[in-house]
């Protein structure tokens, strides 16, 4: 009778440490705090909710220095810990033999990318902005929802990959969230707009670019997992592609300029 194999005390503490440094992240880079001028207040006839990203004439956030400096910072942040996941799907992908716990460098990844987005994704948003809970979840302001949403996918993602990883979860369904948060994260780009921003047509054809291979890398993440041909072996050419692409995307991520 087969024993369940459970993570080595060495592998949890190994774990625990790189758990430790991916949050440490958070806490040892400047954190972009509401810097906005005093001219970015509402104008009188300006709704008090309005999100500046569809009023950049009158906030003067979006396009601004403070504005593109903290949109930046996000995206290279992000940038950094999609790298991490994408060097940690490689790893499998290729078999290479390395530290059991490497495996539980995405879900890390994923929580911490959610827990960070769930908090500074909008400078005006709830729960650092002017922005109460019900305007930021529930308002007008598309863009706000959408980072709000990416932020909570992540978070939940990561949570079903950690509980996966320890084995806690083997049922063949949980595969499928992290593939499928790569197809909606990617569908969720093309309809995701900065509002009225001087780089606006730069920033439409990034975000084109990340979602059109973050859809083509969960769909090769699908064929991996579900549609495996027993002469490639665990190592697929499928799961391969999809590590690739996730690590073009945080190239990107890195490189990402407005």
């Amino acid at each position: 009778m087969m024993q369940r194999q459970f993570p080595s005390w060495a592998g949890l503490q190994l774990t625990n440490v790189t758990m430790a440094i991916l949050l440490a992240i958070l806490c040892i880079i400047p954190l972009p705090v509401n810097t906005a001028p005093l001219y970015a207040q509402p104008s009188e006839n300006r709704h008090p909710y309005e999100h500046a990203h569809h009023g950049a004439s009158s906030s003067g956030w979006e396009g601004s220095a403070q504005g593109m400096a903290y949109s930046e910072f996000n995206h290279h942040l992000t940038g950094m810990l999609v790298l991490i996941i994408g060097l940690s799907e490689l790893r499998q992908a290729l078999a290479i033999p390395f530290w059991a716990w490497t495996r539980f460098l995405l879900p890390g990844a994923l929580l911490t990318a959610g827990f960070y987005l769930f908090v500074w994704s909008d400078h005006e948003a709830w729960p650092i902005g002017s922005l109460g809970f019900v305007q930021t979840f529930f308002g007008s302001d598309l863009e706000i929802f959408q980072h709000k949403s990416c932020a909570l996918l992540s978070l939940t993602v990561g949570t079903v990959e950690l509980l996966r990883r320890l084995g806690w979860i083997g049922h063949a369904v949980w595969v499928a969230p992290l593939p499928s948060f790569a197809i909606i994260g990617g569908l969720m780009l093309f309809g995701h707009s900065h509002g009225l921003h001087p780089s606006a047509d730069k920033i439409a054809l990034d975000h084109m670019i990340m979602g059109s291979m973050s859809v083509t890398a969960g769909s090769c993440k699908l064929l991996s997992d579900w549609f495996r041909s027993p002469w490639l072996g665990r190592s697929s050419r499928w799961e391969s592609l999809w590590a690739g692409l996730i690590l073009l995307i945080g190239i990107q991520l890195l490189i990402y300029s407005e």
